[in-house]
C-alpha cells in the first residue's frame, strides 16, 4: 500500500466481523493495533497487528504489515506467556525498565482532565 500521508487506515479484513473495540499503540516507525472483534455468533477472538512503516527510495511511504489471529480459547495461554516473557526480561535486563515498572523511554499519554479528576 503506497501513500503519501501518515496513514494508519486498517484494511477490511473478513466479512461479517464486527470490530468491537480497538487500541492503537505506536511505537516509533511502527503502530501495534490490537481489535477486539466479534464472528455472527458473538465469539470474540483479537487480531494483533504491526504496522511498519518503511520510506521507498523514491521517498514514498509504504506499511508492512504482520498480523496475528488470537482465538478466545487461547487468550489466557497467550497472557500467561507474554506475562512470563516480559518477566524474564524484566529480570534479566532491569535497565530495560524504569523503577515504576514501565519500559525505557515509555511516554505515557496526558490524563484528560476527568482522569485528573478521578487521581485526586
Amino acid at each position: 500500500m503506497n501513500t503519501n500521508s501518515f496513514d494508519f487506515q486498517k484494511e477490511s479484513e473478513s466479512e461479517g466481523a464486527e470490530e468491537v473495540y480497538s487500541k492503537a499503540v505506536r511505537a516509533g516507525r511502527r503502530t501495534y493495533f490490537f481489535d477486539v472483534k466479534a464472528t455472527r455468533n458473538d465469539d470474540y477472538y483479537i487480531t494483533i497487528t504491526e504496522s511498519r512503516k518503511k520510506t521507498g527510495r523514491d521517498g514514498n511511504f509504504t506499511f508492512e504489515k504482520h498480523k496475528v489471529y488470537l482465538y478466545k480459547e487461547d487468550f489466557c495461554k497467550f497472557a500467561e506467556g507474554f506475562e512470563e516473557a516480559v518477566g524474564y526480561v524484566k529480570t534479566h535486563k532491569p535497565d530495560f525498565f524504569n523503577p515504576d515498572g514501565t519500559a525505557v523511554g515509555f511516554v505515557p499519554r496526558p490524563l484528560s482532565l476527568e482522569e485528573e479528576f478521578e487521581r485526586l
